[in-house]
């Protein structure tokens, strides 16, 4: 047994389907992850990544990692990097719960997005190639892949507001005053638009694998979220940082983000406009008030894993207790909108 992980019976797994000769495995678990624990498991074979969903009590529809296994495989032959697939188990006796493995990426996972220690040029060059990668995305063609069927493409906006606030109103701890605003808030003000695409859902700098020196991205990662939805939803998403300050997670609002060399908000977003022909600025307030709302959901989940000792990582209940800052400043942007 390692951190949870039953290797026994996972050694011979993997060696009956060739990805060991021998049943001896050891195995680590892998920072990030809030979601779904992942490990980084060593054969006589090689080195591999194993992503399962988590024990106890799930909220529905959580922690898709088929979902995940399905695109990563559909989108390995296109201009989007991801990680070969190499098996998937939907047998719990083995693991205790459905996972699947994969290619291990030898590359930078880079967490803090003001980018420390970090020539400024280089900042500059992961920026754009972040805003590089998830323009190419939203350019494909999901029936091309496959994956026509793949999620709903209409009401993709509606269809998520209801879905975390369904959510959210199931998990057993309170909610913010902020987030139930904000759940009343967006089912009105949700924008006509009929523009659909495969979407991530969770697009951000830590769920990237860089080049171990170059700034090109080797691997895009979690793909639980994934679905057909709004491109410009799912950009506003990864944008989120900019309004986020840098204190408190995973932002860069409030930095000198010219000395660091990294763009702008508004730069940013012309940039993918007009990269993907895509108009960022009609809804744009709209969008980040969806976001952030969306953002608070999922850690309000995280904060319930971690008060049921579900959670995947260490500091699960740090995380989930920003839901309510990241809530508050969604409802300032929904005050701008319009």
């Amino acid at each position: 047994m390692s951190q949870g992980l039953p290797l026994a019976p996972l050694g011979a797994w993997l060696a009956e389907r060739g990805l060991a000769d021998a049943p001896v495995v050891t195995a680590m678990p892998l920072a990030g992850g809030q979601s779904n624990p992942t490990f980084r498991v060593t054969t006589d074979r090689g080195v591999y990544v194993l992503r399962k969903k988590p024990a106890g009590a799930l909220l529905p529809s959580a922690h898709a990692i088929d979902r995940e296994y399905r695109i990563m495989r559909a989108l390995h032959a296109t201009a989007i990097p991801v990680p070969a697939m190499l098996a998937w188990c939907d047998d719990a006796s083995v693991l205790g719960t459905p996972f699947y493995v994969m290619e291990f990426l030898a590359g930078r996972v880079l967490v803090d997005p003001s980018l420390p220690s970090m020539p400024r040029d280089e900042r500059r060059a992961i920026y754009a190639e972040m805003n590089r990668t998830i323009g190419l995305l939203h350019g494909l063609d999901p029936v091309d892949l496959g994956l026509g069927d793949y999620g709903k493409p209409a009401d993709y906006v509606a269809r998520q507001v209801a879905r975390w606030s369904r959510q959210s109103g199931q998990a057993r701890l309170p909610l913010p005053a902020a987030m139930r605003r904000l759940m009343e808030w967006l089912p009105e003000h949700i924008p006509a638009t009929a523009s659909s695409a495969l979407v991530h859902g969770d697009y951000r700098l830590d769920n990237l694998v860089f080049h171990p020196t170059e700034p090109r991205v080797i691997g895009v990662l979690d793909w639980e979220l994934s679905t057909l939805g709004d491109p410009l939803a799912d950009f506003a998403y990864h944008c989120m940082s900019w309004r986020i300050p840098a204190q408190l997670w995973r932002g860069i609002g409030g930095l000198d983000l010219g000395a660091l060399g990294i763009p702008g908000e508004s730069e940013y977003a012309s940039v993918y406009s007009k990269a993907t022909g895509r108009d960022t600025a009609e809804h744009w307030e709209f969008y980040m008030t969806y976001n952030l709302f969306r953002m608070a959901a999922i850690l309000h989940g995280i904060a319930q894993r971690a008060a049921d000792g579900t959670a995947a990582a260490v500091d699960a209940a740090d995380t989930g207790a920003k839901a309510e800052l990241l809530a508050e400043i969604g409802w300032q942007s929904a005050l701008r909108y319009g």
